[in-house]
This record gives structure tokens, C-alpha cells and sequence, in this order.
């Protein structure tokens, strides 16, 4: 059996790439994964259908990928404002900050969805959640170098418990991630 020679097409345009992805991006954090489609994201980056399936073979592919387009922040640039508090109003106040609102959107909208796609969590944890922690633990050795929080206490479970504490007011309550309540919580709960 003889191959068929490939019919010639248009070259792939890969500037439409970071469009699209970040048209995903933006509709998966208004709908949630669930109620996201192709349709959406298509009109969203003015792109056909088509065009999104001949680069992503389905809805989970486009989202993984779309996830691994976020620059991941490097620890190196995590703030020091001289106080834990306001160290994590700086890297973690969704309230005036539209592309970190944006990440914290995105991970509430994928949540269901994490358990059951070990590529979708691997990117969630690379570019959203491990760069957070990572600077949340920064900040906290910070603050126990100036005395605020005991030597004792373990940074990564301090980190742990800001991501749980973020997430759980995003998902249950709703209300906002802003300087108040990082303040309360840095604050009120860690350093008590």
C-alpha cells in the first residue's frame, strides 16, 4: 500500500496561540471548567472552532496548556514590605490586582476537575499554587528572622494553611482576598 503525499496546507500560526490561550484562561475564570466550551473560548479570541481543535484535540488539552502558559513567578521577586502582613497583601490581594484575581479564579474553576487529571494539578501546582507557597514561606522566614513568628513554626505548613484559608474564602464565602483580611490573617492566626 502506497502513502498518499500530504495535501499542502496554510502553516500553523502560532502568534494566535497566546490569544487563545488567554482567552481560555479568561472564560475558564468566569464559568468554571464545567460550564466552559470551545464555543466560548473561539469567540472570545475571535478564532474558529477549528482552528482550536487542529492545536488542542479537546477542551482538557487547551486548558492544560493554557495553565502552562502563566509565567511562574521566580521566588526571588516575592516583596518585602517589613511585615508579613504586608508582605502577603503584596503578593496575594486579589482586590486590586485583575491578573492575581485572575490565577485564583482559574484554580476555584478547576477544583472539581483536579483530582481526576493528574496533568491539569501538575500544571495548577507548577504555575499557580507552587509559586504562591514558595513566596508565602519566604515571607514567613522572613518575619521569624525579625521575631514575628517563632523559629519553631514550620513555614511550609504556615503556607499550606494561607493556600487553604485563600481557598476556602474564594470558594465557600465568596468574599474578597484583600489587605484586611490578609492582615487578619497574618496577624491574628499566624503569628498568634
Amino acid at each position: 500500500m502506497s502513502e498518499q503525499p500530504g495535501r499542502p496546507g496554510r502553516k500553523r500560526d502560532s502568534s494566535r496561540d497566546a490569544a487563545i490561550l488567554g482567552a481560555t484562561l479568561d472564560v475558564l475564570a468566569e464559568t468554571g471548567y464545567e460550564r466552559m466550551t470551545t464555543d466560548m473560548v473561539a469567540a472570545r479570541a475571535s478564532a474558529s472552532k477549528a482552528t482550536l481543535y487542529r492545536r488542542w484535540p479537546s477542551k482538557a488539552d487547551l486548558v492544560v496548556e493554557a495553565v502552562e502558559s502563566l509565567r511562574a513567578e521566580p521566588i526571588a521577586d516575592t516583596p518585602d514590605t517589613g511585615s508579613l502582613a504586608g508582605d502577603l497583601a503584596a503578593m496575594l490581594d486579589t482586590s486590586g490586582n485583575a491578573a492575581e484575581s485572575r490565577k485564583f479564579k482559574v484554580v476555584v474553576g478547576l477544583l472539581s476537575l483536579l483530582p481526576q487529571d493528574a496533568d491539569l494539578a501538575n500544571a495548577v501546582q507548577r504555575r499557580i499554587l507552587g509559586p504562591r507557597s514558595a513566596s508565602i514561606r519566604v515571607a514567613v522566614a522572613r518575619e521569624q528572622a525579625r521575631g514575628g513568628i517563632g523559629a519553631e513554626r514550620d513555614p511550609d505548613l504556615i503556607a499550606l494553611v494561607v493556600m487553604a484559608t485563600i481557598t476556602y474564602r474564594l470558594i465557600m464565602t465568596g468574599e474578597p482576598v484583600d489587605r484586611r483580611f490578609l492582615a487578619t490573617l497574618a496577624d491574628g492566626v499566624l503569628k498568634g
